[in-house]
Parts: structure tokens; C-alpha cells; sequence
């Protein structure tokens, strides 16, 4: 990755952006995975442990599902990826936040990617895509999330379009 600081990893559901993620931090050390999934029910537990599995015990986890630019100000060095934007802005959406507060925490997340030392790695779903969703929630998740991607992808050095596991180099 050379003097790449941000990498912006975004695509569809199952696409295979994780996995990039993971390739791109593989010879780096030390690997940070910041987890923003919270173990709700039986099927994300399930992915989860899959993720773990399929990363091995070589990488230093750290699960956060909200206050993202906290920890990555706190772990300012070793190649970090985080997995993922969409499920954080869920995570702060459950929790009432509203859009203002989510916009400000999008732009401090933003201030701490950019203040790293080391490569950050940040996977996201490209929602934006499908039909428009039917409901007030479901499109200012849409729109929080199209937001998100822009203001990282702003920032980053290299953004990456995954579709049926194959990377498309955006910037």
C-alpha cells in the first residue's frame, strides 16, 4: 500500500469488500480490525465468528459499534481495518441519533482518519444503488449512508468499487 493512509472499500452486500480489506492489510503489522457489528441475534453471531475465523488470530480485535473516531484517535498506529460504516450508522440510527448528530459524528470520524499514522482501511456498502426505499427510516439511512461514503471518500487515497469479488479502482 506504500504511503497510503485511507482506503475506502465500498460495494454491494457480499461483493467481497471485506475480503479485500483483509488482503490489503495481509504483511502489515500490527493488523487492527475495528468491528462495528454488535451481536444482536443468532445469524449476525453466526458472521461474526466467521469473520474471526476467516482473519485467524493474528490480528488485534476491537469491537466498537459507536464511538468510531474515539477509537481510531486512541489507536493512531498499526494498519487498521474498519468493517463497517453502514453497520455504524445503524448502530447510531437505533440509538436516536439524529441526523445532525450523525453528520457530526461522520465529520469527526473523517478529522480522525485523516489524523492517523498508519493505513486505515474503511468498508462500507454502496446503498444507493437499488430502488428508493419506501419508508422516512429507510431513506435517511440511504441518504446518511451515500453522505458517509462521499466525506471518506473525499479524504481517501484510494477508493475501491468491489462487484462479484472483483476490485474496481475508483481513485
Amino acid at each position: 500500500m506504500g504511503n497510503t493512509k485511507v482506503v475506502l472499500i465500498t460495494g454491494g452486500a457480499r461483493s467481497g469488500k471485506s475480503r479485500m480489506a483483509l488482503e490489503l492489510a495481509s504483511g502489515h503489522s500490527p493488523r487492527i480490525f475495528l468491528a462495528t457489528a454488535e451481536a444482536l441475534d443468532q445469524e449476525m453471531k453466526d458472521r461474526i465468528r466467521k469473520h474471526q475465523l476467516d482473519r485467524g488470530d493474528d490480528w488485534i480485535t476491537l469491537e466498537e459499534p459507536v464511538f468510531l473516531a474515539q477509537t481510531l484517535e486512541r489507536r493512531s498506529s498499526g494498519t487498521m481495518v474498519v468493517d463497517c460504516i453502514t453497520l455504524w450508522l445503524s448502530n447510531l440510527l437505533m440509538r436516536s441519533y439524529n441526523r445532525q448528530q450523525i453528520e457530526t459524528e461522520v465529520a469527526r470520524l473523517v478529522e480522525a482518519l485523516q489524523a492517523r499514522a498508519s493505513t486505515t482501511i474503511v468498508v462500507t456498502n454502496e446503498v444507493g444503488m437499488g430502488i428508493v426505499p419506501e419508508n422516512d427510516s429507510g431513506r435517511l439511512f440511504r441518504d446518511l449512508a451515500g453522505i458517509a461514503n462521499q466525506r471518506i471518500a473525499e479524504v481517501a487515497d484510494r477508493v475501491i468499487f468491489m462487484v462479484s469479488g472483483l476490485p474496481f479502482q475508483l481513485k
